[in-house]
């Protein structure tokens, strides 16, 4: 089973900052409030899970990597 990563859709992120709020270790904004990851193993899964679990608009999946 593969290292989990997140998949971003920058055209459904509305900025609304719940991913920074709930993992601010593996998520920020850049410069048009549209959401990067950071560091993918930021945050302990879980939270990271809880971060993509409260996006409003469905922009971050949880997806595993093939190989690790």
């Amino acid at each position: 089973m593969g290292a989990p990563s997140v998949a971003v859709d920058r055209e459904r992120c509305v900025g609304s900052g719940m991913c920074v709020l709930y993992a601010p270790d593996s998520f920020a904004h850049d410069e048009v409030a549209k959401v990067v990851v950071l560091d993918p193993m930021g945050d302990e899964e879980d939270v990271i899970g809880s971060a993509v679990d409260a996006c409003p608009t469905g922009a971050l999946r949880l997806a595993q990597e093939k190989g690790t």
